[in-house]
């Protein structure tokens, strides 16, 4: 009975001091998963007050979004979760004649984030503004569909 209680005393002196140096000197790198609020970059091409003004100034644009807040339509061309991304992005419209900027906007779903992550990897490995733009169009309706319908 003694030799038991002996070494189990030992045994969980032996486990607290290897719980200990596990977590406090031992730094193991982890992944990012998804977090409760993801910074987006947001590819602005304006904001009307009225409806008929913003459908003669964007009726060049194939690929747009747009979202009512406010009274007003806010026009997007681009959703993404890195600035370089966008800055790409923003050198294809602005080559186009465009005015745009960029604008962070914070959200919070996990499949629009794992979604984006995986088209701003696409975006990432090509320079072809055609596939870029077709990758964006993807992205908005994408966010149309998971962010607008909840």
């Amino acid at each position: 009975m003694k030799k038991t209680f002996l070494l189990s005393i030992i045994f969980i002196f032996f486990g607290v001091v290897s719980g200990y140096i596990l977590n406090t000197h031992l730094h193991l790198n982890s992944i990012e998963t998804f977090k409760e609020e993801t910074n987006y970059y947001f590819l602005q091409e304006g904001i009307y007050s009225n409806l008929d003004i913003l459908k003669e100034n964007t009726k060049n644009l194939d690929v747009k979004l747009i979202n009512e807040e406010n009274n007003k339509y806010y026009v997007y061309l681009a959703i993404t979760t890195k600035e370089e991304t966008a800055e790409k992005i923003k050198k294809i419209y602005d080559k186009k004649g465009y005015q745009t900027y960029i604008k962070e906007i914070n959200l919070a779903n996990e499949e629009f984030y794992n979604n984006v992550i995986q088209f701003d990897l696409l975006i990432e490995h090509t320079n072809k503004e055609e596939e870029i733009l077709t990758i964006e169009e993807v992205v908005l309706a994408n966010y149309e569909e998971i962010i607008k319908k909840q």
